[in-house]
């Protein structure tokens, strides 16, 4: 019979070569081997195909028109550090209106612009309650026992259901709409994420929209960089959710050429292969001393 020692020597082996290969293969982010799967939580399948009912975003638009910046470095930010306080209430109330709403019976461009702003205000809203943080992966609040962050902790109650932002992301948005460029919609508060929207996603000119989003992300070199040997180092982001990129390299690449601007899509053409991935998890924060320094 196996000593006590041999069998805990045997459990260990899978995740210590994962941890091994995640340090020696140059892809540093260990969540990339476990990046959540897109499955449809049959719930919040249905919609009203004739219903004309909408949701007033204007609260979460006035609130990016004050505190989204743009960056010299083609990066928006949000200056956390000045919301004022009447600011941050007017947030809460309008998330508590916002699961207040009965989503089943929207429309299915309702619905789609419905959870995109609510995954961003409530992102927002998460940093704001716990700042000061340098990471929103500091928000270690999800259940589990490697789990990490906040994306799996129920931090909304909608139509009585208990809801994550992991339920948003990965069991509504990516399994029912089946479209890319969502991903560059929802914002994490980080700076390697797509940007924060500049304006509310609407039902109306949401498809738009998000091909602005892409354009705007896939043309900075957050999204894909280019070495010496046309090869490129791409987001994490076409890593983790390659599948939904068209689930190959090429695939990642086609699309990144579809979107890009005519410029872009001639730097695009040179690359050869996809040779790494990263991806910058730090705060999009406005500096505080910067913010204090404008006068804002």
């Amino acid at each position: 019979m196996a000593s006590f020692t041999q069998r805990f020597s045997r459990q260990l082996a899978v995740p210590l070569a994962l941890t091994i290969l995640v340090f020696t293969s140059g892809f540093s982010p260990l969540e990339s081997l476990f990046a959540p799967n897109s499955n449809l939580i049959p719930r919040w399948a249905d919609f009203n195909t004739e219903s004309t009912e909408t949701v007033n975003q204007n609260e979460w638009a006035t609130f990016i028109q004050k505190y989204r910046e743009e960056n010299y470095d083609g990066i928006a930010r949000i200056a956390y550090h000045r919301v004022s306080f009447e600011d941050r209430l007017a947030l809460k109330e309008h998330l508590k209106y916002l699961q207040g709403i009965q989503v089943s019976n929207l429309n299915r461009n309702q619905q789609l612009a419905y959870w995109i702003n609510l995954y961003n205000a409530t992102t927002v809203n998460l940093i704001l309650e716990h700042m000061p943080v340098e990471s929103i992966r500091d928000i270690n609040i999800s259940p589990g026992l490697f789990a990490s962050g906040p994306w799996g902790k129920k931090l909304l109650r909608i139509e009585g259901e208990k809801v994550s932002l992991n339920d948003i992301e990965h069991g509504i948005l990516r399994p029912g709409w089946k479209d890319p460029r969502i991903h560059y919609a929802l914002n994490c508060a980080s700076l390697g994420c797509p940007d924060l929207p500049k304006e509310v996603i609407t039902a109306v000119e949401h498809d738009a929209q998000l091909t602005a989003a892409a354009r705007r992300f896939i043309d900075h070199s957050r999204a894909v960089s280019i070495g010496e040997n046309n090869e490129a180092i791409v987001s994490s982001i076409y890593v983790w959710f390659k599948e939904d990129f068209g689930g190959s390299d090429a695939a990642v690449l086609d699309h990144l050429r579809t979107y890009a601007s005519k410029e872009r899509q001639k730097e695009l053409m040179k690359i050869r292969s996809i040779e790494n991935h990263t991806y910058d998890w730090g705060l999009n924060s406005v500096p505080a001393v910067a913010t204090a320094s404008t006068g804002s």
